[in-house]
């Protein structure tokens, strides 16, 4: 099994981060699954994010694979048109993107009835401004559409900010992976058990609803795919 890494930049569970500075200008961005022509700009993401964890063939595969849930943070600063068109098995918008524009990428693995988190992670340009925050959200989107009951990670023990992100969505550390990172560090097991319950259904929505409302505050333009269909079709 790979070993995870998840770089976190959102950390409060509220609408305002203070010192966040969002885009300059109106951007618009988009949560989806990736094209094979993708791969590319998600590699280059990495490199610079996670310092190399997966390759190019590692993505392919998890794009193909129907037990994996693979998704980008995609921006452009012109409007991302939906040609109407039926999503194909590889995309849930109508856009390939070129490097810069790539901004998060996200994974799940589909086990039995679980998400197993194996990445999420953000463009270091745009640390802490809410869009790792944003990108949990929305791979536990895909994975309540898929009625799966629980989620799972590996996250460093040290990593303060993402466990209070996690803990947040209702995570709880039940175990520890010893030395389980390359340098050493043990990992902390997160769980959250209760995908399928309306209690975690209706907190998943609050927020949605805020972390949308702190990002549209930064500048940030929401583009939600006109389909919900899962690229796997599960």
């Amino acid at each position: 099994m790979f070993q995870n890494k998840h770089q976190i930049f959102s950390l409060k569970d509220q609408c305002t981060i203070k010192g966040c500075v969002g885009p300059r200008t109106p951007v618009q961005i988009c949560c989806f699954a990736p094209n094979p022509e993708d791969i590319p700009a998600i590699v280059d993401l990495d490199q610079r994010s996670l310092g190399g964890l997966w390759s190019s063939k590692t993505y392919l595969r998890e794009l193909e694979s129907p037990n994996s849930c693979l998704r980008i943070l995609g921006k452009s600063l012109e409007n991302i048109e939906d040609s109407g068109s039926k999503p194909s098995k590889h995309s849930m918008a109508p856009m390939a993107v070129e490097p810069a524009s790539v901004i998060g990428v996200g994974c799940y693995w589909e086990i039995v009835d679980e998400a197993h988190i194996t990445v999420l992670a953000i463009d270091p340009c745009y640390h802490r401004r809410g869009l790792g925050c944003w990108l949990l959200i929305k791979l536990l989107q895909d994975a309540c559409q898929r009625q799966l009951q629980r989620a799972t990670l590996e996250v460093r023990a040290s990593n303060s900010r993402a466990i209070a992100l996690y803990q947040s969505f209702g995570f709880e550390a039940l175990g520890t992976r010893k030395r389980y990172y390359p340098d050493g560090e043990d990992a902390l097991i997160l769980w959250q058990n209760s995908l399928k319950t309306k209690g975690f259904r209706n907190k998943l929505a609050q927020k949605c609803a805020c972390a949308l409302k702190h990002l549209n505050a930064q500048g940030w333009q929401i583009k939600e795919s006109k389909s919900s269909v899962n690229r796997t079709g599960n």
